[in-house]
This record gives C-alpha cells, sequence and structure tokens, in this order.
C-alpha cells in the first residue's frame, strides 16, 4: 500500500460535500475507521466535481444506523447504509471481506454456478475491501482522520497514464459480476482513458453474461452509459465489445459493417444530441432516447404486420409498440412513465402529417408536441423527402403567427382539395440498406 500525505495529493475538504463531512467525522469520533472512497476520491484527484461521496468503515450496517437517525439500511447482495439528508443520500458500506470465507447467519455469501455472487456480505477490513474493489483507480481511499489517501493498487499512477485496469484475474471478477463490463466502457469513455489489453481481452466472449442481470439494474446502467453526457464514444466503445449488442438485440439486428443503416444513424444523431443538451446543462428525457434507438425496428415490424395480417398502418404501429416494448423490457425494465411517454413520441409520428382543419393547432398545444417535433426533425436528416418537409412546415407553423398560421393550414386544404386520398406516412428513405428493408 502507498500512503500519499495530504501534502502530496490536491484534495481539499472545501471540495467535499458538507453531508458527507458530517458522516466521515461522526463515524471517526465514534472510534470507526472512516475513509471517503470510489468515484469521489478518483474524481477529485482529477478536478472534477464528484456525482456521488461514497464512505467505507469498519461499522456495521446496525453500528451505523445507531450512529445516524436518518439512516435507513438497503440492500441483499451487499447491505448498505443509506445516510439521508434531504434529496442528497450519502451511501456507507461496511469493509467488505473475501467472500470464500466462512459464513455466518449476518456474516455470508453466494454465487450461482456461473461464478456471479449473489449475496455478498462479507465484512472485513480496509485491506481485504480494497482487493474486492473493481478497478485500480477505484481503490483508493481518502482516511479523515489524518487526510491522506490509501492507495492499495497503484490506482494512482493508473489515473496518471490513463488506463483502466481491473484487480484480480478479468474473467473471474467479471463472472463475479458481469456489469463490470459496462463498467470498464464507461470509465474509458467519460474520463478519456483506454482499457489495458488484459482486462480487455475477455469481454467479448463473456458478454452474453449480461443476460443473467435483472433487467431492472441493466436500466439504471443505460442511464448512466448512454445519458451521461459521453453516450456516443460509449456507444462505439459498447458495440466494439458487443456488449451494446446485448443491451439491446433487437436494435442489433438493424446493425451493418459501414454502420450506414437508418437505425445506426438514428442512433448517432440522438446520443450526439444527448451529449450535447447534458454538457449545455440541459435536461433529456430518458424516454426520447429509447423512443429513437428503437423507432426504426418499431417500422420494420409494423410494416411487416401490415403485409403479413392486411393490417392498417396505424394499427400496425400500435401492435408493433407493444411487441417491440415488451421485447426490450425483457433486457433492460424501462419504467411504466417512460414507455407511456415512448408511445406518445411514435403516435405523434402518425398524427403529425394530419394538420388540415383545427388539428395542426390542437396538435401544436399538446403537451408532449415538442419531443414528437424534435424526433420528427431527426427522422428528417435521415429520411429526407417528405419527412423534411413535413419538418420545414411544422417549424415554420411554430414561428408564424395566429392569422399566417391560419393561413398556411388554409393552403394545406388548397392542395389536397384535387382529391383528398392520404398517403402512408414515408417513414424511410428511398435508398435504404439491406439491413432496413
Amino acid at each position: 500500500m502507498n500512503i500519499i500525505t495530504r501534502q502530496e495529493h490536491n484534495i481539499s475538504r472545501k471540495d467535499i460535500s458538507d453531508n458527507a463531512l458530517k458522516v466521515l467525522y461522526r463515524l471517526n469520533n465514534a472510534g470507526f475507521d472512516a475513509f471517503l472512497v470510489g468515484g469521489g476520491v478518483r474524481d477529485l484527484l482529477l478536478d472534477k466535481q464528484p456525482k456521488d461521496f461514497d464512505i467505507a468503515t469498519n461499522a456495521t450496517p446496525e453500528e451505523i444506523k445507531k450512529l445516524f437517525r436518518n439512516c435507513r439500511l438497503i440492500g441483499r447482495r451487499f447491505r448498505l447504509a443509506h445516510i439521508l439528508f434531504g434529496r442528497d443520500i450519502i451511501e456507507v458500506a461496511t469493509f467488505r471481506g473475501h467472500h470464500d470465507e466462512k459464513a455466518t447467519k449476518k456474516n455470508l455469501s453466494s454465487q450461482s454456478d456461473e461464478g456471479m455472487l449473489l449475496r455478498d456480505n462479507v465484512y472485513g477490513t480496509v485491506e481485504e475491501d480494497a482487493q474486492r474493489r473493481d478497478f485500480t483507480i477505484n481503490a483508493m481511499y481518502y482516511n479523515i482522520a489524518d487526510y491522506s489517501i490509501h492507495d492499495y493498487a497503484n490506482g494512482l499512477q493508473d489515473l496518471e497514464d490513463g488506463v483502466i485496469r481491473l484487480m484480480g484475474d478479468p474473467e473471474t471478477r467479471y463472472r463475479e459480476d458481469p456489469v463490470r463490463m459496462l463498467r470498464a466502457i464507461r470509465f474509458a469513455a467519460k474520463l478519456s482513458m483506454t482499457i489495458c489489453p488484459k482486462t480487455a481481452a475477455p469481454i467479448k466472449q463473456l458478454s452474453p453474461l449480461l443476460l443473467d442481470i435483472p433487467a431492472a439494474r441493466l436500466f439504471e446502467e443505460s442511464l448512466k452509459l448512454l445519458q451521461s453526457g459521453d453516450g456516443l464514444v460509449t456507444y462505439d466503445m459498447l458495440r466494439e465489445y458487443n456488449l451494446f449488442q446485448q443491451l439491446f438485440p433487437l436494435v442489433a439486428e438493424y446493425f451493418t459493417d459501414d454502420q450506414d443503416s437508418n437505425t445506426e444513424q438514428m442512433i448517432e444523431l440522438v446520443l450526439s444530441s444527448t451529449d450535447r443538451r447534458l454538457n449545455a446543462e440541459q435536461r433529456v428525457n430518458p424516454a426520447f432516447v429509447f423512443a429513437a434507438v428503437l423507432w426504426y425496428p418499431l417500422v420494420h415490424k409494423a410494416e411487416q404486420l401490415c403485409e403479413e395480417n392486411g393490417m392498417s398502418y396505424y394499427d400496425a404501429i400500435m401492435e408493433a409498440s407493444n411487441i417491440i416494448l415488451d421485447k426490450q423490457v425483457k433486457n433492460i425494465a424501462i419504467p411504466r412513465r417512460f414507455t407511456t411517454t415512448i408511445r406518445d413520441i411514435w403516435q405523434l409520428q402518425l398524427r403529425l402529417p394530419r394538420r388540415s382543419g383545427k388539428r395542426a393547432f390542437a396538435l401544436h398545444d399538446q403537451q408532449k408536441f415538442r419531443a414528437g417535433f424534435d424526433f420528427l426533425e431527426m427522422r428528417a436528416e435521415i429520411e429526407q423527402g417528405q419527412t423534411k418537409e413535413l419538418a420545414q412546415w411544422w417549424t415554420e407553423f411554430q414561428n408564424a403567427d395566429r392569422n399566417q398560421k391560419q393561413k398556411m393550414v388554409q393552403q394545406l386544404g388548397q392542395r389536397r382539395s384535387g382529391g383528398n386520398r392520404r398517403r402512408k406516412p414515408n417513414f424511410r428513405r428511398k435508398n435504404t440498406t439491406k439491413a432496413d428493408s
């Protein structure tokens, strides 16, 4: 272990949240070890503002609860203490030990036949806890007792060298928790670092292990991967290591060698847009990203239903929506509050071409109109033709005054007066790739 004294590092208490400091000091004053750990230490060393401040201690969850009235114990796989300060939550974990030690009722672990940890309530020392961390850059501990950093795996050197290195045997560690493969990609993309060859080597082969991870956990991971400001770079890396294909198997069916199918173009557009918004500190709705990623698989399924069952296009889209979402939530458990919005965005793509009479005004006043229009603009970049004309019309309509809007609707009616035949919306380019045809 390498101890880095206060004079030798750049972490200052003024950069640590007041609530995290309260927890650290109370644990320390009660006679327990108290360390700021993981990503908080890593990000502070990189002069970044940590998203979370996690703490590790030798106090058991029950002892932590006695110290803090505002404490809630959570977790089955590993027992954790959440110290609540309004909306701010400081997570405190007891030092973990090696899971092959003799278990007791309160100190036990369990693994699946594939080596995945199912329960992990084995407590140990800080040295053992460090060995159980995933990556070297996350195995650094800031000690509130003397403000030093305890570096157990040369994490500081890897941080300076820009290397993501898994601790221990990579295949064993990935089998213990396959989500570590996603974390390796996320850290590499987020921190602009490279994955060391030994850490990267087993990922493609072991990527199907993600299919055994609960879909609810993968939803949370998908948000961290694609909606944290580095989504496009992360997507490229996930795809390179065959991980995106495990998260979105329906989408992967439309991947091509030249990465130029409608599906792939849409993914790049929506992730680029999401990155720009997040980096400009603007809000994003996860439903919009999922709606975009799944759009062309939805269209393809709807066209199949039209051809095979003779359904109207509207009914086919509605039925395809159910089929696509039902399949996707088996891999990523998208909550209902988001699937409802996804359906709204998709349905608006059918309604936006219908602008006669009072329809345009009614659509414009809908709560989800802006999301539906933004999505239409993305489609227009890919499909061109009628879709681009429709997007331009709605752009002009939004910027027009009341009289101009009325005139636009009247002109639309005059152009159609020669024959009121409704055409199926054009969701595709004329020159589609084989995967999208």
